[in-house]
Order: C-alpha cells, then structure tokens, then sequence
C-alpha cells in the first residue's frame, strides 16, 4: 500500500526507493563511469591513428574495445540513476577525473597501439577491482556489473596484448598451477 503525504501540494511525486546509494558508492561509481567513457573515447582514437603492421586486424580489435566500453559506461550510469546517483559523463569531468594514461594526439605504430589499450583497459579493470569491495558492501547488485565489467575488459586486454607477447619470453610469465 502507498501511503501519500497530505501536506505535500497534489502535484508532487514521491517516490519510495528501497535503496539510494550514499555519497561513498556515488563517488565509486562515477570514478568507473569516467574511466569507461574514457576508454570509448581513446579507443576510437587510436583506432583512427592506428598504422602498421597488422592494422586491419587491431583495427577491428580496437571497435570490440570501444563497444564494450561505450556499453559498460551506459551499463554504470544507468544503474547510477537506478540508485539516485547523477552520472557526470561531461567532457570536462571526464578530462579532470580519468585514470588512464595519456595519449598524444598522432599516428601511432600498432605495436606501441596494443601496448597502450592493453594499459587503458587494465586501469579501467583496476578501478572496476579498488571500488568492488566498497560496491559490494553497500550495493551487491552493482557488485555484478562490475564482475561482467572486469571479465570482459580483462579477456580484451589479454586477447589485444597477444599481439605483442613472444611465447614463453613475455610479462607476465605463464604460471604452472
């Protein structure tokens, strides 16, 4: 049964959330959010500039990295609004608040191409691992997004990071278990 305040005017909404997210989580999710659109947006641009050898195929690579991110950041701000949390995906928040590394603005090799996606994706992956146990606390149902978040960007960056890996000569080194 929904109880109405009367001494709200009648033209008021209220609504009843089981669950608003706190001033911790908002700022955990936003700094994933930021970071995701961030992947989006140097994917594509390396994927523009990219030149070498092998470009067809890490330039196909490079769309399935850019899905993937465009995706999980509408993914975030979704369930950010889902839990009274306004997404900041703004041009200037995203400059001012990314973790990713830097990417100058000009043609680069494919080899130096992997090496830097493979970076971009295991800093959005980090930031999905430092927020999870502050998720997961509060939130268990954001906890799974993040754990479909940080599969995923962790099988791009393994998959693009092949291109550069010699066998049994690359870091990291397999490990026998």
């Amino acid at each position: 049964m929904t109880t109405i305040n009367s001494t709200l005017p009648a033209d008021t909404h209220v609504a009843n959330p089981p669950f608003t997210a706190s001033p911790k989580l908002a700022r955990a999710l936003q700094q994933l959010h930021v970071d995701l659109i961030d992947l989006h947006i140097v994917g594509k641009q390396v994927h523009w500039n990219v030149v070498g050898s092998n470009f067809r195929d890490l330039h196909r690579q490079l769309d399935e990295v850019v899905d993937a991110a465009r995706e999980f950041s509408d993914t975030v701000a979704e369930r950010m609004r889902a839990i009274y949390i306004t997404p900041d995906g703004r041009a200037k928040t995203v400059a001012a608040q990314s973790s990713l590394p830097a990417l100058d603005a000009e043609e680069i090799s494919t080899h130096d191409a992997v090496d830097y996606i493979v970076s971009a994706l295991y800093a959005v992956s980090k930031t999905a691992r430092s927020i999870h146990d502050t998720v997961d606390e509060e939130d268990p149902t954001t906890t799974d997004i993040l754990h479909a978040i940080i599969e995923r960007l962790e099988q791009l960056a393994w998959m693009v990071d092949a291109e550069n890996r010699k066998a049994n000569e690359s870091f990291p080194a397999q490990r026998n278990v």
